[in-house]
């Protein structure tokens, strides 16, 4: 799902994943001390807005064959409250 090495960190994939999948994880290693990481697989509805609009093409949508979730409230619910901790990781999934 991620190229880490490719993640910049800019937030942009976790910002437009209306299913609430996506979150910046912190990684010493990474220039920017964050990166992403796909948090709740299993919600992923496959609408690819991540990968489409990830600038440096270090996100890809699940291979073929993957079960894609339906959008659900707590999905959504989700994905909001991610965006409102700065895009990063909530406490309940450290």
């Amino acid at each position: 799902w991620v190229d880490i090495s490719r993640c910049k960190a800019c937030d942009i994939c976790v910002s437009c994943c209306p299913a609430g999948v996506l979150a910046m994880a912190v990684e010493p290693r990474a220039v920017l001390g964050k990166t992403i990481e796909v948090v709740h697989p299993e919600a992923c509805i496959g609408c690819r807005e991540c990968e489409l609009h990830c600038p440096d093409f270090a996100i890809y949508v699940a291979e073929k064959g993957f079960k894609f979730a339906k959008l659900t409230a707590e999905s959504k619910e989700r994905a909001t409250a991610v965006k409102e901790n700065k895009f990063e990781k909530l406490e309940a999934e450290q």
